[in-house]
């Protein structure tokens, strides 16, 4: 990435982080599903107890790609993690080391963190990332599958 920077993200960089959000749910083919507003993700990241942390690669002035990660807690290491929960970086620009840059900055705080492992989710058919990942270390999970609550199915368990 030569003189191309990662910053963490600071609520003037929001708008910037929206557009990456959108254009991550275009290229996994999920557009329809982006709720996410600058003022929902302000309060996300900035508010009386943020709840997620973000940072942009930049290729000189333009913002090209981003990572969200929170932290989870691991009760068998005994130690927080770090969940990325999306990363991702545009099309053209891949193949420049931002994706290696991003996940490697994130590497560097798990660790200045104390946390255990990182973990993230991947879609089946997106290979790419998947050859990246195993490049860099990461290994599947097998025998894992995620589960999600969301919803009405949420709001009946909550019994509201």
């Amino acid at each position: 990435m030569d003189d191309d920077r990662i910053e963490v993200v600071s609520e003037r960089d929001v708008p910037l982080l929206l557009r990456l959000i959108k254009a991550l749910a275009e290229y996994e083919r999920l557009s329809g599903e982006v709720v996410a507003t600058e003022a929902l993700l302000r309060e996300a990241l900035f508010g009386a107890k943020p709840s997620a942390e973000a940072a942009l690669a930049f290729v000189g002035a333009d913002a090209v790609g981003f990572a969200v990660w929170f932290y989870n807690f691991s009760t068998f290491v005994g130690r927080p993690g770090l969940y990325l929960e999306d990363i991702f970086v545009l099309p053209e620009y891949r193949g420049r080391g931002v994706g290696r840059a991003l996940i490697g900055h994130l590497a560097r705080l798990a660790v200045a963190r104390g946390c255990g492992r990182m973990e993230w989710a991947v879609l089946d058919w997106n290979e790419p990332a998947i050859r990246f990942y195993r490049q860099i270390g990461a290994q599947p999970m097998d025998g894992w599958t995620v589960y999600r609550l969301t919803g009405n199915a949420l709001k009946n368990l909550a019994g509201v």
